[in-house]
């Protein structure tokens, strides 16, 4: 078999069309990367503000135990020591957009002032669940 030959004016290199592939597969593969990094970030925040929520509510629900009252507000639970601070919110990136759930008059103490019963996130985005955070 004779060995194919080249054409005296031809270099060995690579054709238009097979940069063009190599180009599309590397976007391809830069947007699935993207994808899945913007996810990454949000699933951690989420992770994030359900802690934050089940600390702020433990600290609560421990103000109650001690003191059969709840506290006035967020501040009360920092100030007598249940929390060091105000966790910052992950989605608002603020400590003063949580919102508070009061308590509703105790028929069997009637003179007890409300205080907050509750804490939920004050961002109106949704999460990866289809729920708002606001509502967890």
């Amino acid at each position: 078999m004779k060995p194919v030959r080249r054409c005296a004016g031809a270099t060995a290199g690579f054709t238009l069309i097979e940069l063009m592939i190599v180009m599309a597969l590397i976007v391809v593969l830069a947007s699935i990367g993207l994808a899945v990094h913007a996810n990454s970030q949000t699933r951690a925040r989420e992770a994030v503000l359900k802690e934050d929520l089940f600390r702020m509510r433990d600290a609560i629900d421990q103000y109650y135990a001690d003191k059969n009252m709840y506290p006035a507000s967020l501040d009360a639970l920092v100030s007598d020591k249940y929390l060091r601070a105000i966790p910052i919110d992950p989605f608002t990136q603020s400590a003063d957009t949580w919102q508070t759930t009061m308590s509703e008059i105790d028929p069997g103490n009637p003179s007890a002032q409300p205080g907050v019963y509750d804490v939920k996130s004050g961002s109106e985005r949704t999460g990866l669940d289809g729920t708002q955070y606001s509502s967890w």
